[in-house]
């Protein structure tokens, strides 16, 4: 299924009619792989292919720049200076294996069956022997020692380890055969000679180092070193030369020049292939996702609208300089207003993609990303909790924003401290990057709607609200010069609005395309009957024949089309007013045509709206909806089984109509419409309860039901007013 998807898709994109698009979305890409590139793989026209320069370049002010190889030399050398991190080891296995030499050195010398010599070969064994220079000495001790001088040596050498142990013995300090030194320095300053090595004899055998590498915690303090070495600053003062001509231009250099202001032509083609793959390869998986889960955005607008914002962008990601905080690029406000014209799905999708980008090509931190990922998330769901009938909640949700960007800039900094050092001065200027992005973020949203929706006739939640204000002029003429057309628009406004809601298309849309859906109606007003009661007149078609009166009433969606191109609607609106009667049949005239004429002589293809069918589910609701509302002021009774029937009736005849064909609307939502639009009517229509006329003058008969008033005039007149 999937494949079948991507097959379908791939087609579509190789279809002549998108073949401008192609075009579009290389040229598009292009650019895009060019502003990426401009940082690090673009470089300047001033080296040749040896890299040596072209000419001399004189400073023409004080440049600073960072060597950076030099400064990463230092601090190589500054971190393997450091010493290792030591800890101690388990100790009682060392003092084990000498209480075990000990005990098989007491059985050799307690057994009675050995003679003198096989004691003595086998304790030169055990103690290997053979290389100390005392050897004969340790033997005579071991096997002629009385029991209590045995004992006090062996006890004396526990002792004598112990404390060693305790100390710490590291593989560098037993590496460099000084066992005989820490043996000394440990013993008591009345052992003789003797006594002396008969201890070496034995915890020579035994000692091993007791301290071991901490490799984590080495490395630790070697980036801790580093981190403390001052970049290494190379100064060139105004009228310094920085490069002679024929010089091989280093890294050092290449910076001076690039500070000094010179820019460059020539590239890197292997990177900038690359780049172009990448951003192709982007796009492609964009465009898959919109044509498979959010087709309605795949159109030129919403793209244009799309690239600028990814251009910008990635031009500021470009031209922020190096010593300055990355937390500067406004990713909250391109997602804000990526959510805004589309959807949060979409501004998420499209955000994550950019981020990849930017963190690839400009080589951001791994913290940036992370907090740019997790703030594009905070922005995409914070739009879906504002009110967009006022725009203040966006500078809200620019403070919101920068609040989460601190707390999780902060919260990255105390888990990056627990490993290295970070100057504070660092977190600081984050902080604050983080609090001008968020805020301003909120003020460039709020300033760059109006332009976006004019510039490429988009329209927004926020402009929705502002096109269903009544004071609007053609909502204002509307009122005045077809008040029931008005009336009507009114009503099934709301009930429209309630019916989005319950299937989750876009409420505002909705009811805003239900006000203006009927607005051709101002060429013609009363040619309606909604406006003929109002204005006291007769019904003009009774003078009219059939074929005439169709024409009039069904031109009003063209003529509703002029006035929205007329008053600058926007395109979703316009939808409304041609797609609220798709191709249905204008029922009342065809019958009284055939009345006239006879059945053979008038066909049904003569009495259809000219269309188009509706292609959305706001624009389907609005079809139903206009049917619904206009048709329940016929019903004589609104009982619930009438007002039913009546809504399947409708929905029935235009879907067997085939006039919900191109519309997303599925038969679940059609029975949900059906039962708001029932509940909906049924509170339009209540009843209420039938007063006898007289029962207010039985009521005034009763005593005390209407109590005295004071006479505020006479108390007024009493205090001396006289006027």
């Amino acid at each position: 299924m999937k494949n079948s998807k991507l097959v379908h898709f791939i087609k579509s994109v190789n279809n002549s009619h998108n073949f401008n698009n192609i075009l579009l979305f290389t040229f598009f890409a292009i650019i895009l792989t060019f502003i990426l590139a401009s940082k690090y793989i673009i470089f300047q026209n001033l080296i040749n292919k040896d890299g040596l320069s072209k000419r001399e370049i004189v400073a023409n002010k004080t440049i600073e720049v960072v060597d950076t190889f030099k400064t990463e030399q230092l601090r190589k050398e500054v971190a393997q200076k450091v010493e290792p991190v030591l800890v101690p080891a388990e100790d009682n296995y060392i003092m084990g294996n000498l209480v075990s030499l000990i005990n098989n050195i007491r059985l050799i010398r307690d057994n009675k069956n050995l003679t003198e010599s096989e004691k003595r070969n086998k304790i030169n064994v055990l103690l290997d022997l053979s290389e100390n220079t005392n050897k004969n000495y340790v033997i005579n001790f071991f096997i002629s020692a009385s029991d209590e001088m045995f004992l006090d040596m062996t006890n004396s050498s526990k002792t004598i380890l112990d404390s060693i142990l305790k100390e710490g013995l590291s593989e560098k300090v037993f590496e460099g055969n000084n066992i005989n030194k820490i043996i000394f320095k440990h013993s008591q300053q009345n052992y003789s000679k003797g006594q002396i090595r008969i201890v070496n004899a034995l915890i020579e055998q035994v000692i091993r180092p007791n301290m071991i590498v901490d490799e984590l915690a080495t490395e630790i303090a070697k980036k801790n070193a580093a981190n403390s070495v001052n970049p290494y600053i190379v100064k060139f003062e105004r009228g310094d030369k920085i490069v002679y001509q024929g010089e091989p231009v280093t890294k050092v250099k290449r910076d001076a020049l690039r500070k000094a202001g010179y820019n460059v032509l020539e590239l890197n083609f292997i990177g900038l292939i690359g780049i172009f793959i990448y951003v192709v390869l982007s796009i492609f998986i964009f465009l898959y996702y919109l044509y498979t889960f959010d087709k309605k955005f795949a159109k030129r607008s919403y793209f244009s609208i799309i690239g600028i914002l990814v251009i910008f962008l990635t031009a500021i990601g470009t031209i922020i300089p190096d010593n300055y905080s990355f937390y500067y690029l406004p990713v909250p406000a391109v997602t804000l207003l990526l959510a805004i014209f589309t959807n949060g799905r979409v501004a998420m999708f499209i955000s994550i993609l950019l981020i990849m980008s930017l963190g690839i090509t400009l080589q951001l931190p791994s913290e940036n990303l992370v907090v740019f990922t997790v703030v594009s998330l905070i922005s995409a769901v914070t739009i879906s909790k504002i009110k967009y009938s006022r725009r203040v909640d966006l500078i809200k949700s620019g403070f919101e924003i920068a609040v989460c960007m601190i707390i999780i800039v902060g919260i990255i900094n105390l888990i990056e401290r627990c490993i290295i050092d970070i100057s504070p001065t660092v977190l600081i200027n984050d902080l604050i990057a983080c609090m001008v992005t968020g805020i301003s973020s909120g003020i460039l949203v709020l300033g760059s709607i109006p332009m976006f929706e004019s510039l490429f006739k988009v329209i927004t939640p926020f402009g929705l609200s502002e096109l269903a204000d009544h004071n609007q002029p053609l909502l204002k003429r509307l009122q005045f010069e077809a008040p029931g057309t008005f009336a009507h628009s009114l009503a099934m406004s709301n009930m429209a609005e309630s019916v989005a809601e319950a299937i989750d298309a876009d409420p505002v849309l909705t009811r805003v395309g239900a006000l203006y859906h009927d607005i051709g109606k101002l060429k013609r007003p009363l040619f309606f009957i909604e406006n003929q009661t109002y204005f006291g007149i007769d019904n003009p078609h009774n003078k009219l024949n059939p074929r005439l009166s169709k024409m009039v009433i069904m031109a009003h969606p063209r003529d509703g089309l002029e006035l929205a191109k007329e008053y600058n609607l926007p395109p979703q609106i316009q939808d409304f007013i041609t797609q609220h009667h798709g191709e249905t049949l204008a029922a009342y005239f065809y019958n009284e045509a055939i009345k006239e004429e006879g059945a053979e002589n008038v066909s049904k293809e003569q009495f259809r709206y000219s269309g188009p069918k509706p292609n959305s589910k706001e624009t389907a609701i609005v079809m139903i909806t206009d049917a619904v509302e206009s048709a329940s002021r016929t019903l004589k009774d609104y009982t619930v089984e009438e007002i039913n029937a009546l809504i399947q009736k409708i929905i029935n005849d235009r879907l067997t109509d085939g006039q919900l064909s191109d519309s997303p609307l599925t038969l679940k939502d059609l029975k949900t419409i059906s039962s708001t639009l029932n509940r909906l009517l049924r509170a339009a229509h209540h009843k209420r309860i039938k007063y006898h006329e007289d029962i207010i003058n039985e009521l005034e008969k009763k005593e005390n039901f209407a109590p005295k008033l004071p006479n505020f005039d006479q108390d007024n007149n009493e205090g001396g007013n006289n006027d």
